[in-house]
């Protein structure tokens, strides 16, 4: 790998000769791959953070071959020659690598092939090979056939009947005889071409979300790290709320600082003040917050390494006392975290935990958050279990185990009532029992 060193700001390109092409496309790509974000890291300010939080570097290398291995190990189990991903973030865990993340997200266009027993084979856009050079997983990388009608209109179809014939190439090629692939999101003219040639479709979702359940130990590094960061970010958020502030503006610190420390993107705008946090899901809006509001919102943040902090709190504005029934609101909030929390532990049902989890009081129940956990790792992952009155024969039981990290929710609002309270903490299931990964404090007026 050249040194970004040697990349002068003022360095001029000879001028070019016939038969430069090559060496100067390999210069170039080699240039743009020392200066890959990913490359770069996150800046002094985050290690600064990270050191004083004690939290040692993730071995990003051992992480990306254990996350393969999750992978490879899941579609054996199911039968599938390799997995065909789409999906932005089932990318970032099979190669760690990123470009336009949100904008992919929208735009199926990325894709990425991951064999069973062969090459991981990237398909990006033009020029873009740089962009996974750091990984040490990628094998190959071929420029994607985007057939979306953005790109080929009336003329889709011809699109994707090419696309098709280098995705039946690989799995030939490497499937070993096997035919089944598993997909994460395709649309249907995809799934019927690669029918045409011989190849089946599978629920790829089910391969990833059961592969990125465990999180392995440099994992686990890498998400405490995106706490601290996301907890820094909401200090100076924090700080800035004085009356007189807008929901926007204060939305706007914690996107700020976010992407300050190498963050990337927050998932939501679920920020509310005053009348506007009951019920619960208005997003922020230029409403101005006034002294004695509540101020509540989730952070819902892909921070440093891609990891997702998903974090509630809910503050006082302003620098007086909280009225009574804005401590009983937050008292009932409070008391259903630490009550749950306890409940998790490895071997402890799905259904079992969400029948012995405290509820909300009846004038609050109806206004009841969704969910009482869900999982969470480059986003909010399975599972999702609601509450004891919402279980239904089609929701999906299972068992925690170590190295799972859930989120546990709470939302207290009386049904008609003025405000609202979310609250919402980050847990890492251990051999023993569970370790509360998130340490934001709460509103001490409102705890009083």
């Amino acid at each position: 790998m050249t040194n970004p060193a040697n990349f002068s700001r003022h360095r001029k390109i000879a001028p070019f000769l016939p038969g430069d092409e090559a060496a100067l496309r390999n210069a170039s790509r080699e240039k743009a791959a020392a200066l890959n974000q990913h490359v770069l890291g996150y800046g002094a300010q985050a290690e600064a953070e990270w050191a004083a939080a004690g939290i040692a570097t993730p071995d990003l290398p051992e992480m990306r071959r254990y996350r393969l291995d999750r992978i490879r190990t899941e579609l054996k189990r199911r039968d599938y020659a390799g997995a065909l991903l789409y999906d932005p973030l089932n990318i970032r865990y099979a190669t760690d690598s990123t470009n336009m993340q949100l904008w992919v997200a929208h735009n199926p266009t990325r894709h990425c092939f991951v064999a069973t027993e062969g090459p991981v084979v990237l398909f990006d856009y033009f020029s873009c090979e740089h962009l996974s050079d750091h990984s040490g997983v990628v094998d190959e990388v071929r420029p994607a056939v985007s057939w979306t009608y953005l790109y080929g209109g009336e003329l889709t179809e011809m699109k994707v009947r090419r696309w098709a014939a280098g995705i039946a190439e690989l799995i030939r090629e490497h499937g070993g005889g096997n035919t089944r692939i598993a997909v994460d999101h395709l649309n249907p003219e995809g799934v019927t071409e690669l029918a045409r040639l011989g190849i089946s479709v599978g629920n790829g979702e089910a391969v990833m979300e059961n592969a990125r359940l465990i999180k392995s130990p440099d994992e686990i590094l890498a998400m405490r790290r995106a706490i601290v960061a996301c907890e820094a970010a909401m200090g100076e958020m924090q700080a800035a709320l004085k009356p007189g502030i807008s929901e926007n503006e204060l939305w706007a610190e914690l996107h700020r600082a976010n992407i300050a420390r190498g963050g990337e993107w927050i998932e939501t705008r679920l920020l509310s003040s005053g009348p506007r946090t009951n019920p619960w899901f208005q997003e922020c809006s230029s409403r101005i917050i006034e002294a004695g509001d509540l101020v509540a919102f989730d952070t819902d943040l892909i921070g440093p390494y891609g990891f997702c902090a998903d974090l509630s709190r809910t503050w006082l504005c302003g620098d007086g006392q909280p009225a009574s029934e804005q401590r009983d609101l937050f008292r009932i909030a409070a008391n259903q975290i630490t009550h749950n929390t306890a409940l998790m532990r490895p071997g402890v049902g799905f259904r079992d935990l969400v029948e012995r989890s405290m509820i909300p009081p009846p004038d609050c129940f109806p206004t009841r958050y969704g969910v009482l956990y869900h999982g969470v790792g480059l986003a909010d992952e399975y599972p999702t279990l609601p509450h004891a009155a919402d279980w239904t024969d089609d929701t999906p039981d299972g068992v925690l185990l170590p190295g799972m990290v859930l989120c546990i929710e709470s939302y207290i609002g009386r049904l008609g009532g003025h405000e609202g309270v979310k609250i919402e903490e980050q847990i890492l299931i251990t051999a023993s029992g569970n370790e509360q990964l998130s340490t934001y404090p709460l509103d001490e007026r409102l705890l009083a």
